[in-house]
């Protein structure tokens, strides 16, 4: 299936009521076929599902020009207001289209280019993301330096015009589907903590990078081990200043927590909806307190939007961002609990041998509920969240 561009180049010039009419007549035209199969699957825990699918739906939307709404349009996007990135967000759940394989690249690493990057730099990666065509990954993490970021070991040396890097970073999600990787790297051999990191953006296609996919309960393998040996990179490929990595890489996370939320809404929307329907299948959407559990649950999500859109209109995020990372990794958590709950002893044992499943295989509420219990440990866990919010935003001591 071809599509053709849609999105004006200047979405001022276009109401939200017309908006979402061209959102809803785009996705109605659209998500038919293969992509309709998928009912918006891929989602936490269901990333193997329908990979290449998602992929060939990817490059679809970046046809149309769906992709890099809220960019500027000086930079390939179109200036979409808050408003209408909702009415987008919003629409995408509704018509179950596939869940995104590019999160990583169009919401956190391009807002990052635009902000940090140099005009070459946003020249040459945008539009790969915009099209659909180039994925990311992110290499923050390390065995030593999860959540405590501020210890990343893996060096990097200027060589000539090429860095060389060496280190390991683990948790990185779809490393093994990824063209390009931002990495958070230490540049000066005798700093510590925030001090003498370098962010770089590293090609994943070379002898030097070695990915080892994790296995999770879930039974995906969207995790990753990352190991560089002499991986390279150009030496123009630092994004803001050799050494000064630290700010570019709290920025990023900012936009995770913060102007990203929107599209990870949209899965959790239609997880609580499932939910929903889960109470209703099992006859107990009268009990009281399910009926407190799943209000609490839609009061949480609306209080989620409501938050991302304080943050998209406050430029680059500062610590306050921490507040989105800390609840919605806890409201996960317990949307995740209550699936299982719901469906008793039920939801503690694999499909019947009649339903026609794989042996062992999960039902997508199973494997919500196994992921989910990371949601409160990655991209900086509730413990480092509150240290956060205490020391940076409240002013308390150490």
């Amino acid at each position: 299936m071809t599509a053709s561009r849609v999105v004006p180049d200047d979405l001022s010039t276009i109401d939200d009521e017309a908006f979402r009419a061209l959102v809803t007549g785009w996705l109605a035209d659209h998500v038919v076929g293969e992509f309709a199969e998928l009912r918006g699957r891929g989602g936490p825990g269901d990333e193997d599902v329908g990979f290449d699918v998602r992929v060939a739906w990817e490059q679809v939307l970046g046809e149309a020009g769906w992709i890099g709404l809220g960019w500027p349009a000086s930079h390939g996007g179109h200036g979409a207001t808050i408003a209408q990135q909702i009415i987008w967000a919003e629409e995408y759940s509704r018509a179950e289209a596939p869940a995104r394989v590019n999160h990583v690249g169009e919401q956190l690493l391009a807002p990052t280019l635009i902000a940090y990057g140099t005009p070459e730099q946003c020249a040459r990666f945008l539009p790969g993301i915009r099209n659909g065509t180039e994925r990311w990954c992110q290499g923050y993490s390390e065995p030593s330096a999860g959540s405590d970021l501020a210890n990343v070991q893996t060096k990097a040396r200027l060589d000539g015009d090429e860095w060389i890097i060496d280190g390991q970073k683990v948790w990185t999600s779809l490393a093994h589907v990824s063209h390009w990787c931002f990495v958070l790297t230490r540049s000066e051999p005798d700093s510590v903590r925030h001090q003498g990191l370098t962010f770089l953006l590293v090609p994943m296609d070379q002898p030097g990078i070695d990915v080892r996919p994790i296995i999770q309960p879930t039974g995906g393998g969207e995790f990753n081990e990352t190991f560089f040996d002499g991986a390279r990179t150009e030496a123009g490929l630092v994004v803001g200043e050799v050494g000064k990595g630290w700010q570019v890489a709290m920025a990023l996370l900012g936009f995770e927590r913060g102007i990203s939320t929107l599209a990870q809404q949209v899965g959790f929307a239609r997880e609580l909806q499932r939910t929903v329907e889960l109470a209703r299948r099992h006859g107990r959407l009268d009990d009281p307190v399910v009926r407190q559990r799943l209000m609490r649950a839609h009061t949480g999500l609306r209080l989620m939007q409501w938050n991302a859109e304080r943050s998209m209109g406050s430029g680059v995020p500062g610590p306050e961002a921490s507040i989105s990372k800390l609840f919605w990794g806890t409201w996960h958590r317990d949307l995740g609990e209550l699936m299982i709950d719901l469906q008793g002893a039920a939801g503690l044992v694999g499909p019947e041998p009649w339903t026609g499943a794989a042996p062992y295989e999960l039902s997508l509420e199973q494997k919500v509920f196994l992921y989910s219990r990371a949601d409160t440990i990655y991209g900086g866990s509730n413990e480092i969240q509150r240290n956060i919010l205490g020391e940076r935003v409240l002013g308390l001591p150490r």
